[in-house]
């Protein structure tokens, strides 16, 4: 294109050229004549070559223009032109079409990458470095953290204010695990960050990955196996001494009539073997019932409607709801919503977390229980057990789903870490939200 536009602005001015020189051979030779003649002619050639000019000017704002808005869409008409500017448009035509592919194959670039994005569980939030505006944050980390919409990083501190100072201090090719705490509950995520800068903007971007399922798993085997260990070595260690003590009871009582026992001293004897006895079988049944912990390993896995999961419980637990004038709401609004579950085991869980609302609620003037089920924004089908007592110290919430540890005079600490490791199995979990004073509530995610 270039090389044609080029030839034809050396024949216009070769053109000239050689009109002027004879116009001065004309002038020198006195042929004035001749000289009027020939001057329309360089008159001719000198605008015609300006509107070649003012042509292919034209023709290049147009084509500025178009490239300016990146329109390139534009089609420049070829065969309606001045033949001398064909060449000319042509050209543009090529560089837009080579234009608009670049642009189509960014585009489809752009909108591929955004649609992987939108579907990894990661969720991935980019900002400005500079003032912390909000470039894009894909629905994964919407869902994950609740949020529907954030214009700065900074509107994240009346949200969440630990997290945000978890961000903010997080640095590029850094990793550390923190807490979410979305309406009430909390879970543990992994925070990454990166870098990069264009257009003389730095931006940050952050990677969110909730871990706190792996986590959960691996505490989990962790207290399997210290339990295991536990109760075999305690089992190992008491049971010859519980048999010793039955053992020197028996040989006592035959012994009884051989003794003196002026002073006391053979009851006082047979007091503390049956002491040794009664604390040695109680250390026996107490291991036992922590290897209740490690004995749930497969699912009898069935569909079942949660109405029919409510329905038992309800008929379940009625005399002692009854005896104690505590209310009971369902809240189901989907009656034929289902999930696969081992009826036996989630059965148990419900009972476990039941029986804690009953013992919440038992000092309320009004004791209120609430059963729901719903399906979550992530797909996820939740039961959910709340109540209206007097919740718990964010200390205690920390610790209730740890083996042993229990809140109750009477309690063995197993309830809740049996309720945790049944729904691992069934590849879920357990949240708890509570706000001292007014209540907990447990969430079963499916």
């Amino acid at each position: 294109m270039f090389k044609s536009y080029q030839w034809r602005i050396i024949a216009h001015v070769i053109l000239l050229f050689a009109m002027l020189s004879a116009a001065s051979f004309l002038l020198v030779k006195g042929w004035y004549a001749y000289l009027l003649l020939l001057f329309p002619i360089i008159i001719y050639q000198v605008v015609e070559f300006y509107r070649f000019q003012r042509k292919a000017h034209d023709e290049l704002n147009q084509f500025v223009e178009s490239a300016h808005y990146r329109d390139f869409s534009r089609y420049f008409d070829v065969k309606h032109a001045p033949i001398e500017i064909q060449p000319l448009r042509q050209g543009f035509n090529d560089i837009n079409t080579t234009f608009k592919a670049i642009s189509k194959e960014k585009e489809t670039q752009y909108q591929y990458l955004q649609k992987i994005l939108e579907l990894v569980d990661t969720g991935i939030l980019s900002y400005k470095d500079d003032d912390g505006e909000i470039v894009w944050m894909n629905e994964s980390l919407k869902r994950m953290l609740q949020l529907p919409y954030l214009k700065t990083i900074h509107s994240l501190a009346k949200r969440d204010e630990d997290l945000y100072k978890e961000i903010l201090s997080l640095k590029p090719g850094e990793g550390r695990i923190a807490t979410a705490h979305p309406e009430r509950t909390s879970f543990k995520i992994l925070l990454s960050a990166t870098a990069f800068q264009t257009d003389g903007n730095i931006y940050k971007l952050i990677a969110f990955q909730n871990v706190n399922e792996a986590l959960d798993e691996t505490e989990s085997k962790a207290w399997q196996k210290l339990l295991s260990v536990l109760t075999h070595e305690i089992m190992n260690s008491v049971a010859p001494i519980s048999s010793l003590a039955d053992t020197l009871k028996h040989r006592l009582q035959l012994s009884v009539s051989l003794l003196n026992n002026d002073t006391g001293s053979v009851d006082d004897l047979e007091l503390g073997i049956e002491t040794i006895k009664r604390r040695s079988e109680g250390l026996l049944k107490f291991a036992e019932t922590y290897r209740s912990l490690n004995k749930i390993t497969t699912l009898n896995l069935s569909k079942i409607y949660v109405r029919d999961i409510f329905e038992n419980l309800l008929q379940l637990m009625q005399p002692t709801l009854e005896q104690k004038n505590i209310d009971v709401d369902t809240i189901l609004k989907d009656p034929d919503l289902m999930l696969e579950a081992d009826t036996a085991l989630l059965e148990q869980v419900l009972i476990n977390l039941l029986v804690n609302a009953i013992d919440a609620v038992k000092e309320k003037s009004d004791p209120v229980i609430t059963l729901s089920a719903y399906v979550a924004n992530n797909k996820r089908t939740v039961i959910k057990v709340s109540d209206n007592g007097y919740g718990m110290a964010p200390e205690i919430v920390d610790k209730i789903f740890i083996p042993f540890f229990s809140t109750k005079k009477t309690g063995s600490g197993i309830g809740l870490s049996l309720c945790k490791q049944i729904m691992m199995l069934h590849k879920g979990n357990v949240q708890v939200q509570s706000i001292e004073g007014e209540g907990t509530a447990f969430l079963l995610q499916f």
